[in-house]
């Protein structure tokens, strides 16, 4: 509906809703009880208008199956490497989780431990390796935002050069092992790194 067709409507709502609170003000200044009064004003009518798409940010997320994909072949290379007692999540840009998988064995912590990580890096766009020397210093540091874990062991997923996803592993006994499977969940979606 085009804005022009909503003004009306919009003014009309305003002007009958000043209406009312000036027919209680005036009731109560004259003495006189209405029972109308006693009752909360409604609130005018908000006008919905459609915006431009010059307005819209459009974010990227990997599929479902992408995720999974990811998330079962960073399992899979922990696995190979006897390391199967890991959990592994793909997170999305804000961190919402897109898949998680504990593996046989794996503590409760390394569930949290994984998804924390892929967050972290999908939120600064690094491998977690390169991101934890910021993470130290005197007083606050990047350590302290709610969320992270700057630990070795999540790898960010890059379409054209923007981060969408991070694929985090926790639980091996070096955050290293966790990153090599992450960075093999990353290959299965985007191939042999190069170089």
């Amino acid at each position: 509906m085009a804005a022009s067709r909503l003004r009306p409507l919009t003014l009309t709502a305003v002007a009958l809703a000043t209406a009312l609170t000036l027919t209680a003000c005036t009731a109560g200044a004259s003495g006189s009880h209405d029972a109308a009064a006693d009752q909360p004003a409604q609130p005018a009518a908000v006008a919905v208008a459609d915006v431009t798409t010059d307005e819209v940010v459009q974010v990227g997320r990997l599929t479902v199956a992408a995720a999974q994909e990811a998330a079962s072949a960073a399992l899979a290379a922990c696995q190979a490497e006897d390391l199967g007692f890991v959990s592994v999540a793909v997170v999305d840009r804000a961190g919402q989780v897109q898949a998680l998988v504990r593996g046989d064995g794996a503590a409760v912590h390394t569930l949290e431990a994984a998804q924390a990580k892929a967050y972290t890096s999908a939120a600064f766009g690094a491998a977690t390796s390169e991101l934890a020397p910021r993470a130290v210093g005197d007083g606050a540091t990047v350590a302290d935002l709610p969320g992270t874990l700057f630990l070795p062991g999540a790898v960010p997923v890059k379409i054209d050069g923007a981060t969408i996803a991070g694929i985090g592993v926790g639980g091996a006994p070096d955050g290293m092992a966790d990153e090599a499977c992450a960075a093999a969940g990353l290959e299965a979606l985007t191939g042999p790194a190069e170089g």
